[in-house]
């Protein structure tokens, strides 16, 4: 375990610098809105912010004071020893539970920044609180890469789990959303029950069982299966190209700070309930992937691998309590009778607001869901052999 504070090194700050300097737009027609992609102007803006306005240094100073960050060496069978990037902030209570948040794309640790306190904090007796650790995923950040082919979910959780295990961990619960859903199900079909204890997600996904009947289903699932098919059919070209050629994508985004901006800048607007984005929150998270250890290209082979593995080809249906957030403006969602189809599901929760972000555009909500869950009286309350979440505030945090 090592100690880890961001440095980007100033000839890379002066490289993108540069790049900015020289960049080229394309022309935009009349009137065209958000309907051909990311607005020009809003695109010029950005650029023009990054490249005079955006103080780097002050976000890298921010980030590093707030989020205690280390690396470590996990082995992957099959793939080696690599060096992982993770958050890591114990409760403020002696008991707290051991959560592993675990993002997706286009998101990174930033998703974690405005939960982790209000997870760990013991101001309240009577709420739980919680030892968290966001991972980076492999490729994603300050995370090592993978350098071989087929590094899919299995691998993705194994160095999941293998990270709580060497914090000393051996029982803890999961929380992810987009590629979070599907590393933590898979944590809790194949490690469930010893270790992993317990998961709860914001994106529960699967296909319809058999004999599906539209018209069984509530006004909100019906509106929720027509945000996945509009999903499917005008927003999901991103997912194709990066699940069939991530290399040919990954040229552009490595060489063009412009073209990894409208990337997701289009993804962070698009997929949030509104969310009044700033100039400097979008430019700190794109900056995140620019700077990031293995490239941006690194972060879209998920893709790939996850679909050439089989993206239907699950592990057997954990049995450990799950849990849903439901947000309106997900990209979609399933009806609550389609849930048992991949997990045990034991809490559910629907809220009037908010989107695919959901740690970050409502914090207070899916934090409140995983006090509920986890707390006395919530379905899920005591999973976790020895730590309730309720302890003694006196004692002092703890970072390993």
């Amino acid at each position: 375990m090592s100690l880890f504070k961001i440095s980007v090194p100033s000839s890379a700050l002066s490289a993108l610098k540069s790049r900015l300097e020289g960049a080229i737009f394309p022309d935009e027609l009349d009137e065209a809105g958000w309907d051909y992609g990311v607005p020009l102007a809003d695109i010029k803006r950005l650029v023009n912010r990054w490249r005079d306005g955006f103080d780097w240094r002050k976000e890298e100073e921010r980030l590093n004071a707030t989020l205690p960050q280390f690396t470590r060496d996990i082995e992957v069978e099959g793939f080696g020893i690599l060096n992982i990037h993770y958050i890591h902030q114990k409760s403020e209570k002696a008991e707290g539970i051991p959560l592993l948040f675990v993002h997706g794309w286009p998101g990174n640790f930033l998703e974690v920044s405005k939960i982790i306190h209000l997870l760990t904090k013991g101001g309240d007796s009577q709420l739980p609180v919680f030892d968290v650790v966001a991972i980076s995923l492999p490729g994603y950040a300050f995370s090592e890469g993978p350098k071989k082919k087929g590094f899919s979910t299995a691998q993705y959780a194994e160095v999941s789990h293998k990270l709580m295990l060497s914090l000393g961990y051996n029982e803890y619960i999961t929380q992810g959303g987009d590629w979070g859903f599907r590393i933590t199900r898979e944590i809790a079909s194949r490690y469930g029950g010893e270790y992993s204890k317990a998961w709860h997600t914001n994106l529960p996904l699967t296909g319809p069982p058999p004999n599906n009947d539209l018209n069984s289903y509530t006004p909100a699932e019906q509106e929720g299966l027509a945000r996945l098919e509009n999903y499917e059919r005008f927003e999901s070209g991103y997912f194709k190209q990066q699940s069939t050629r991530p290399q040919t994508l990954g040229y552009s985004l490595a060489d063009s700070p412009v073209g990894l901006l409208a990337w997701i800048y289009e993804k962070l607007v698009g997929w949030s309930d509104n969310y009044p984005w700033t100039d400097d929150e979008v430019l700190t998270w794109v900056s995140i992937y620019w700077f990031s250890r293995a490239g941006p290209a690194a972060s879209l082979r998920i893709y790939y691998e996850i679909m050439k593995s089989g993206l239907n080809s699950q592990s057997p249906v954990p049995t450990i309590p799950m849990g849903c957030s439901l947000f309106p403006k997900e990209l979609g969602r399933v009806p609550k009778s389609w849930f048992s189809r991949i997990g045990n599901p034991v809490f559910e929760v629907e809220h009037d607001s908010g989107g695919h972000f959901a740690a970050y555009e409502k914090p207070e909500m899916l934090v409140g869901d995983l006090q509920k869950m986890f707390g006395k009286g919530g379905p899920a309350f005591g999973v976790v052999s020895g730590r309730s979440g309720y302890g003694n505030n006196s004692l002092p945090t703890l970072w390993v």
